[in-house]
């Protein structure tokens, strides 16, 4: 019988399920919503009932259209947003918010609430925030944890577990309490390279219950991302997903990282894995660069030890919206209803629809005509990295009258250009730094286009890679299963055996100084904005 290993991918707005041979060959794949809860106060929740329920449906749809036996999937990988599930007595979800409704029991990545709790935390100047680029963001678990303590102390106290969202699905598979390295040390301060908490740090920021209970709410137990957990899928779970119970799975990975793993270290000419940065593009964006030693990078997290590639040191940086940036931006403009209209008729987003409109009109060459003097600094949710900055908004600049497609084409553009430069920013953070990346490779719903990813080439100036797989963020997390299973002896073996670099784009010399030019713009734009922010706060 064919082996058959399973990456289970739990983002934003859904849950997604692929299937790949031994060789990393897709097979299939299928997807399930998750309800998303907005407030105001930055407020956004969900529901690990729900998304278990996602989870499953996606994977029993994958088997499904793969038309194979559920025993053939020898191992399963899991990755997910870095959001923080809180459960109570035997694993029942507690409220996180003001709505006080158990069932959304998810604090979401994205939610700053605890903006605050952030500020305060890195105005204690803690050694443990060297290892987070010098400066903690909200959208990290210690302030989340802080705020709860803070506002909602009855469900703090009754809390029996804090878990990031991956380690919940791989608990809720297996019943297995581990946490993985790549989770705790990226998003909760655990310090990887010492295998410890820092017991002071939590005492010190207001979270000492947490210390004095030796951590047995937030991981006692640590493991790398592929470790074989527990006995397998238990039968209740095995149940639930219409797979065999007793079916390895693995240690998990953020959603993010898990593209990283499935994207850095393939076979292809094109740089190495100490020179490649990830690029992680759906709702948000993350970078990722490894390197031998720790390199410390102010306002780009790390250096995280063994969170992606096992005994390298991790680099994260990335933009709090990109592919939500860009949706956000049609929508805000005149013309998004007939081009929403017209992508539907195409069953394709409003986005790719504007893609194929764009190459329509030249591609990515024809750039300079079709944007015109218009410029985006694309920070709705505030600047991850290289600047830290919680508080940045978008701007935009040199808006006319016009309410037509050419004019959304330009916004569209322009959009895409920002997210560029924002990137380019974090390389030149990175270099000024010693690390050296001559490589972008891609991956996420966003980068599966072409264009996308030829002006993400033209606006870093550097060579940006495909994956040869379709689904290179499951592929990371089938990975993981493939080597829980044993299939694979190490995490760097299956990337080697599972994983092939595919299209190539080079930047386009003729547009260099154009993206130069462009690029001291959306530098000068932002500062006029945090000008304005200084000036309001002297008021």
């Amino acid at each position: 019988m064919t082996r058959h290993f399973l990456g289970i991918d739990v983002g934003t707005g859904s849950a997604r399920a692929g299937i790949f041979d031994r060789s990393g060959r897709l097979v299939a794949t299928d997807r399930a919503d998750i309800t998303l809860w907005r407030e105001a106060g930055d407020i956004v929740e969900q529901s690990s009932e729900d998304v278990w329920r996602a989870v499953c449906r996606s994977v029993r749809g994958a088997v499904g259209k793969a038309g194979i036996a559920p025993d053939s999937i020898a191992g399963i990988g899991f990755d997910a947003t870095c959001s923080l599930v809180v459960l109570g007595s035997g694993g029942a979800p507690l409220a996180v918010g003001p709505s006080g409704d158990p069932a959304r029991n998810i604090i979401v990545w994205m939610d700053h609430r605890a903006v605050d709790q952030a500020r305060r935390i890195n105005r204690t100047g803690a050694k443990v925030l060297d290892y987070v680029g010098g400066t903690i963001s909200p959208e990290m678990e210690t302030p989340k944890l802080l705020w709860l303590a803070e506002n909602m102390p009855r469900s703090f106290a009754d809390a029996w577990q804090f878990l990031d969202l991956t380690d919940f699905l791989t608990w809720r598979a297996t019943g297995s309490l581990a946490r993985s390295t790549c989770t705790v040390t990226c998003k909760w301060t655990y310090l990887g390279h010492e295998d410890r908490w820092d017991a002071d740090f939590f005492r010190a920021v207001g979270l000492g219950s947490l210390a004095d209970e030796q951590f047995r709410r937030i991981g006692t137990e640590i493991v790398p991302g592929g470790t074989r957990l527990g006995a397998g899928l238990t039968a209740e779970a095995a149940s639930d997903l219409g797979l065999t119970s007793g079916t390895s799975v693995a240690a998990g990975l953020i959603d993010a990282h898990a593209g990283g793993v499935g994207t850095v270290g393939a076979r292809g000419a094109a740089g190495t894995v100490l020179t490649r940065m990830a690029y992680v593009f759906g709702t948000s964006a993350c970078t990722m660069t490894t390197t031998t030693e720790p390199t410390f990078v102010p306002g780009v997290w790390g250096p995280y030890f063994s969170a992606m590639v096992p005994r390298l040191w991790l680099n994260e940086g990335g933009q709090s919206v990109a592919g939500a940036a860009i949706d956000h931006l049609i929508q805000m403009h005149p013309y998004s209803a007939q081009a929403t209209e017209a992508a539907g008729r195409d069953q394709r987003l409003p986005s790719d629809w504007l893609a194929s409109e764009v190459e329509v009109r030249g591609g990515a060459g024809m750039i300079k005509e079709l944007v015109g003097e218009l410029h985006v600094v694309p920070e709705f949710l505030g600047n991850r990295a290289p600047f830290a900055d919680p508080d940045a908004r978008a701007l935009i600049a040199g808006l006319d009258m016009r309410a037509d497609l050419e004019s959304l084409l330009a916004l569209y553009l322009a959009g895409l250009c920002g997210l560029g430069y924002g990137a380019r920013q974090i390389v030149r953070a990175q270099h000024d730094k010693g690390i050296a990346i001559d490589t972008i490779v891609v991956s996420g719903g966003a980068a599966q286009s072409r264009l996308v990813r030829q002006v993400l080439a033209d606006t870093t100036g550097l060579t940006v890679a495909a994956s040869a797989s379709p689904e290179p963020v499951l592929l990371g997390s089938a990975m993981l299963g493939a080597v829980a299973s044993g299939d694979h002896v190490s995490v760097a073996e299956a990337m080697e055996a599972m994983s092939a670099l595919g299209e190539i784009h080079t930047p386009h010399a003729a547009l260099a100084g154009w993206n130069e030019k462009r690029f001291a713009a959306f530098e000068a734009l932002q500062q006029v904005g945090r000008s304005i922010r200084a000036a309001r706060a002297d008021v």
